[in-house]
């Protein structure tokens, strides 16, 4: 045995030498695949002497294809990964088209369009056409024909299974959309995994003789891979069927992008003389959390069953946080943080925060700055650095400030109003020959000469901004915004546009939104528009880390795929964020995938919290606790004061044991005794009545809530223990409230 073998395990060992035939490894999180294909692609070449360019290694990324050839010229002698075809399944395939798609029709010399370049060319598509992209959004209509494409699904079966007035458009978009492509000698990022099937298909020798090239063929992430992926591979390994494929089912969260798991649970049925190898020795994680991840994905129906077996130590439990609003969910989380740090000495990169979606980050940002902990977005931009959070923002700016030329000139063509850059040339001519500021130019735009079509333009622009200027004078910041959203649809255009990304924006305004009326309920004397943009500006100027390596991370759970750290804070554990609005079992398993990928990424400590009461969509909502956390031991959970989650009252028990979520009961943490904030005047708090007992709220009573805000008592129902206060807030409307829960404090 040569002596680099001597550092894989024994599965790990059986998976590198199985050289022949089709393998599947079942690679659970942690389990060391990296080095059993970097280990097997070394054998290869050393052991069975096997010429490395005919060894096929596809990725999913270059980082990732770097790394593999890193390790592998580590294990052999430098440069003996030069001649290997390692690489993305995209860069691979760019590569054998350039010499070989001229057969199918094509020059060699090709162009390669990017995203932007396609979206232009489907506008131009669609122009032709007549559709108008207030009708058919051009990204929709882009994200779909990316989407068929990876499928598989090319223009002849797109239209036939067109159903709606949409679909049937989308099809009309798409079949020119891929004729002028043709036009151009350009292919699309997807096209480099379409035209390799349509060129093999059509040259059965080219196909046979790079079988017979590629003898060996590994794909790395193997549950990722979407349909055309899938068939490319497919015909590549057809002839000497030695195809090693490594990946992990109980991780594929990306079928939004295409990724079918499909393919990896029907992998024997392919290839019935199939290996299938399970690596569960887990090198990363405590037993503890390992026990988490199995309680969790075994609730699984799709999935190829296999159980992590810890390497390390038992660890410690994990912490389950609750808190009374998202605020101080994030404030509990910077506390432990700083407490972590102080007892056991742990760096700021030692910890990582999670969230189900970009737009949770604005308040665990907010309370990472105020508490002057460094810390980085992965994946995305800081909240108050994205475009259409910066959009909104100009808007207030110009609403509050019409000398504003920067906030105007960047708003006044969003949504679009056909103001072109020749026009806005014009119109700054006009200002300036006038001695006037933008904006005036624009109120008085019928006196500048310009053509009837911009001046209606530049009246509805400049109408909207006056409305908005009134609303701020008579009411709070999120009132402005509110009108704004509702004036502009800028929220309802991303959500009809339903695209991955277009929602992401939707979200993040809707959490501006909430944060406007979280600012507005908690600052009643101080809820002015210019109150809040100076609150932005603030938190926008903060720099996110001044240490170039020692930060906090934080990510939504996607983006931590792949990645690991010592502590994992897993935060916004609620049922409708996460699992997010799973209602089909798919999604639900997609999204308990999702939460298993998030527990595997801790090595040492986890922590999962919640909040009883989340800011959604502009309006204070109470949350149930998610249905992940009861399935998992609770007898590994411990609550913020170190109990047992088991050893919680018998009525919480059995509603975890049932399934169902437990709301207001948690035994994860005791409730806070004050408000996030106490309204003036010296408020005192509503005792809760022991039974037989009268409380001390009454029709007509003044009170405050942590959540709510400021509010009149209008029916006290019921008494003891039981009794109910309906309430009208000035903000949150009437609600109807567990006076033991509510926390409520009368207001003098």
């Amino acid at each position: 045995m040569t002596d680099f073998l001597r550092d894989l395990n024994d599965v790990q060992r059986e998976a590198v030498l199985t050289t022949e035939g089709p393998v599947m490894v079942l690679a659970g999180a942690g389990s060391g695949k990296t080095r059993v294909i970097t280990y097997r692609i070394a054998h290869l070449i050393r052991n069975n002497e096997v010429p490395p360019h005919n060894i096929l290694a596809l990725t999913f990324t270059n980082k990732a294809a770097k790394e593999m050839r890193h390790r592998i010229d580590g294990i052999l002698e430098r440069g003996s990964s030069s001649t290997l075809w390692i690489g993305t399944f995209h860069s691979v395939f760019a590569r054998l088209l350039r010499s070989y798609i001229h057969l199918i029709g094509y020059d060699r010399n090709f162009s390669i369009f990017d995203a932007d370049d396609s979206k232009s060319l489907v506008k131009q598509c669609m122009q032709e056409l007549n559709i108008s992209p207030e009708s058919l959004p051009v990204n929709l209509v882009h994200s779909t024909i990316s989407k068929a494409k990876n499928s598989f699904v090319l223009p002849p079966e797109f239209h036939r299974n067109a159903g709606d007035y949409q679909q049937q458009k989308v099809a009309l978009v798409y079949e020119k959309y891929v004729q002028k492509l043709r036009e151009n000698n350009a292919l699309d990022f997807d096209d480099l995994l379409i035209k390799p099937i349509e060129l093999f298909g059509e040259q059965p020798a080219l196909l046979e003789q790079l079988q017979d090239y590629f003898r060996y063929l590994l794909i790395d992430e193997y549950q990722d891979t979407n349909r055309a992926q899938y068939l490319v591979a497919k015909m590549l390994s057809e002839k000497h069927r030695n195809i090693f494929v490594v990946g992990d089912d109980a991780q594929s969260i990306y079928s939004w992008r295409g990724a079918d798991i499909s393919n990896m649970l029907n992998f024997q049925d392919d290839y019935n003389e199939a290996k299938l190898i399970k690596l569960v020795d887990n090198y990363r994680s405590t037993k503890t959390i390992l026990q988490a991840a199995n309680n969790v994905i075994r609730n699984n129906r799709r999935q190829i069953q296999k159980e992590l077996v810890a390497n390390a130590g038992t660890g410690e439990p994990l912490t389950l946080i609750e808190a009374y609003n998202e605020r101080r969910e994030a404030e509990k989380v910077a506390e432990y943080i700083r407490s972590m740090r102080l007892s056991k000495g742990y760096d700021y990169r030692a910890f990582a925060i999670f969230y189900r979606t970009n737009a949770q980050s604005r308040v665990i940002e907010d309370v990472m700055r105020q508490s002057r902990i460094p810390y980085r977005i992965f994946g995305s931009v800081s909240f108050y650095k994205r475009k259409e959070i910066k959009d909104a923002v100009a808007y207030l700016r110009l609403v509050l400030n019409d000398r504003d030329g920067e906030s105007l000139l960047r708003v006044i063509n969003f949504p679009p109003r056909k103001i072109g850059d020749v026009s806005i040339t014009k119109l700054k001519e006009f200002a300036e020959s006038g001695g006037m500021t933008l904006y005036e130019a624009i109120r008085r735009s019928e006196e500048g000469g310009f053509q009837s079509r911009l001046v209606h333009a530049l009246k509805e622009f400049s109408s909207l901004v006056e409305t908005l200027k009134k609303r701020a004078e008579e009411g709070t910041a999120y009132d402005v915004l509110s009108l704004l959203f509702e004036m502009t649809s800028i929220p309802s255009l991303l959500q009809a546009e339903n695209t991955p990304e277009a929602l992401a924006r939707h979200e993040n305004l809707q959490e501006l939104l909430s944060m406007a009326r979280d600012f507005s309920d908690h600052n009643p004397d101080n809820s002015s528009l210019g109150d809040f943009l100076s609150t932005i500006s603030l938190a926008s100027d903060f720099e996110e880390a001044d240490d170039a390596d020692n930060y906090v991370s934080l990510m939504t759970v996607h983006s931590a795929k792949g990645l690991e750290f010592p502590v994992v804070f897993v935060t916004g554990m609620e049922e409708k964020l996460f699992p997010l609005n799973s209602y089909e079992p798919s999604e639900l398993e997609e999204e308990r995938r999702l939460f298993y990928v998030a527990i595997t990424r801790a090595r040492e400590k986890l922590f999962l919290s919640w909040s009883q009461s989340r800011y959604m969509y502009g309006q204070p909502q109470m949350c149930l606790r998610s249905t992940f956390i009861n399935e998992i031991d609770p007898d590994i959970i411990s609550t913020e004061g170190g109990r047992k989650l088991s050893e919680s009252p018998k009525k919480v028990a059995a509603s975890a044991m049932a399934g169902r979520p437990v709301f207001g009961t948690s035994p994860s943490a005791p409730r806070p005794a004050a408000p996030v904030q106490r309204p003036a005047g010296g408020a005192s708090p509503a005792p809760a009545p022991a039974s037989g007992q009268k409380s001390a709220l009454r029709a007509g009573t003044r009170v405050h809530h942590a959540i709510f805000g400021p509010g009149t008592v209008i029916e006290v129902q019921g008494s003891g223990a039981k009794q109910k206060v309906r309430i009208g807030f000035r903000t949150a409307g009437e609600k109807t409230l567990m006076v033991q829960y509510a926390n409520l404090k009368i207001v003098p």
